[in-house]
């Protein structure tokens, strides 16, 4: 709809058409056999983008209450290696802290290259399970989840992974990598509305499951009825159906173009930044990349964040500024879900206006040089 505005942020995206009417029904027994098909549908058309053969369990609550399930479930009382570079990566660190018998934080500057060589330090030393976010839009960097497989390959460790802005934008290879416990959002990637979030776990995560577990969060009471297509609680059915749908289309995209997609619009928003002569935020290197998801960029000197992005919420856009200390220093753009080309050319146009606008002349034209990488 016109009067809508346009959401480029690093999630909530906007949501396909079709996914909105999915949720214009009338409501149904959650107990019949026309949930169980949605819920069965849904699993299956997910384990392609976890890149896995384990069943994904599908949690009414967003994807901090996978956060939370998996770290309750799969890690109380365990010596936990925390590695932390953005503000999800914390997160996960705040939440070993609750459950965890150790939690240890491995940190570097946010958007910079985390401390792997400590990380085989504190294995060596006997940490028995690993936290990390795979794509930390905080800073917009990709971490290297592969390499963390091996390290806890290596030292018979648990492998917990945050797959919540990269599944379904980027390459995820759960098994392939050793990620014994992966979680995903509703409202990043897979563009369905927020509220709903999923985990698989391996079988090694289940031989490790926790005696002592949370109620609503029970892990054990997903996988059970998961086995009779049911969720433990009531579900919160018109989102489950939006999240089918959405699964739908990333079926008919096909992955591999739905992956592409995504590296070309980033693509895009970074080759605009430099024609801007404004530099990029992550600090990367062998193992650590930029998002496929997201962009984040430093402001130039003078220019205060909610006056530019405020000038482009006018315009009916929204992306987003940087959080805790890093307000006032960057912005991100999002390149998420059904996004696509008018879009992205949409939040370049508003953004290099508002530069000019606050008195920040551009060194070049970010939409041309994004239009060159977009092929147009």
């Amino acid at each position: 709809m016109q009067d809508e505005t346009l959401l480029m942020m690093p999630g909530p995206v906007p949501m396909p058409q079709r996914v909105r009417m999915a949720m214009a029904r009338q409501a149904i027994n959650h107990r019949g056999p026309e949930f169980g098909e949605c819920l069965k549908d849904i699993n299956r058309m997910l384990k392609p983008m976890f890149g896995t053969e384990n069943d994904c369990l599908i949690i009414s609550g967003s994807g901090t209450a996978a956060m939370e399930a998996s770290v309750a479930n799969f890690c109380a009382k365990k010596k936990m290696a925390c590695l932390v570079n953005g503000k999800f990566g914390e997160r996960l660190y705040q939440i070993g802290k609750m459950y965890g018998s150790e939690a240890i934080e491995l940190s570097s500057e946010w958007g910079t290259p985390l401390p792997l060589d400590r990380l085989e330090a504190e294995l060596e030393e006997g940490a028995e399970a690993v936290t990390l976010v795979h794509n930390e839009t905080s800073a917009a960097i990709k971490n290297p989840a592969e390499a963390v497989g091996r390290l806890c390959k290596k030292h018979n460790a648990l492998f917990i992974m945050d797959g919540i802005t990269s599944i379904a934008g980027d390459e995820v290879l759960a098994d392939k990598w050793g990620a014994d416990v992966v979680v995903l959002g509703s409202q990043k990637c897979l563009a369905a509305p927020a509220g709903l979030s999923a985990v698989s776990a391996s079988e090694k995560a289940w031989e490790n499951l926790s005696e002592w577990r949370p109620y609503y969060l029970d892990l054990k009471k997903y996988k059970k009825s998961a086995e009779k297509d049911q969720t433990p609680y009531t579900p919160a059915v018109p989102l489950f159906f939006a999240m089918r749908e959405a699964c739908r289309i990333v079926e008919e995209e096909g992955l591999s173009n739905r992956i592409a997609r995504h590296k070309n619009l980033a693509d895009a928003v970074r080759a605009a930044a430099s024609a801007w002569g404004l530099e990029l935020f992550p600090v990367t290197d062998a193992l650590h990349s930029y998002s496929n998801t997201a962009t984040a960029i430093c402001y130039p000197e003078g220019i205060k964040d909610s006056e530019f992005r405020g000038l482009i919420k006018k315009a009916g856009i929204e992306c987003s500024g940087g959080q805790d200390h890093l307000k006032d220093i960057i912005f991100r753009i999002g390149t998420m879900g059904a996004t696509g080309t008018p879009e992205v050319l949409a939040v370049l146009g508003a953004a290099e206006k508002a530069f000019r606008q606050l008195g920040y002349e551009p060194a070049g034209s970010g939409v041309e040089a994004a239009e060159k990488v977009l092929n147009i």
